[in-house]
């Protein structure tokens, strides 16, 4: 499809975006449509008359609400988890595992993970703070009524 050939306002309908509940501004959600069908953001900002900066600004502040909206939701899946299991720094990852099984069994929660699918959902999540087998700063773990795990670690910012 060309640049000539898009109908922006026509994408956003087909994926039902609602300005009222969306994160995004609507002209965000244009540029974000926009890139999402190939478009450079030089073809964009001439596409809606405005500048390559303007996008490229546009689309930081997307991203930053899309980063917000989904720490957002991730905090309050873990904070609702049915079960919850605090890991502390130095805790060696392969001890994990039977902390959460028995998180998930006092919670009713059926868990069919097995122990190295588990120690690598961990480790990729929360890649930042575990070295080998080493956790080396706090995480929660969250545990859903599904059994799915959400990983939490903390952030940059200081506590006030």
């Amino acid at each position: 499809m060309t640049e000539s050939e898009l109908d922006v306002t026509e994408i956003l309908n087909h994926t039902e975006f609602d300005v009222e509940k969306n994160l995004l501004t609507r002209r965000q959600a244009e540029v974000f449509a926009l890139r999402e069908e190939g478009l450079r953001q030089r073809d964009i900002a001439n596409l809606l008359g405005t500048s390559r900066a303007n996008i490229s600004n546009m689309e930081r502040s997307a991203q930053d609400n899309i980063d917000k909206a989904t720490e957002t939701i991730d905090f309050a899946t873990v904070l609702t988890a049915p079960a919850r299991v605090m890991i502390s720094p130095e805790t060696d990852l392969y001890e994990v595992p039977k902390r959460v099984y028995d998180a998930a069994d006092d919670a009713g929660i059926e868990f069919n993970h097995t122990a190295p699918d588990l120690t690598n959902v961990i480790s990729n999540q929360a890649s930042a703070v575990v070295k080998g087998r080493a956790v080396r700063n706090q995480i929660v773990l969250g545990i859903t009524d599904e059994g799915e795990i959400y990983v939490r670690q903390p952030n940059d910012r200081s506590e006030k």
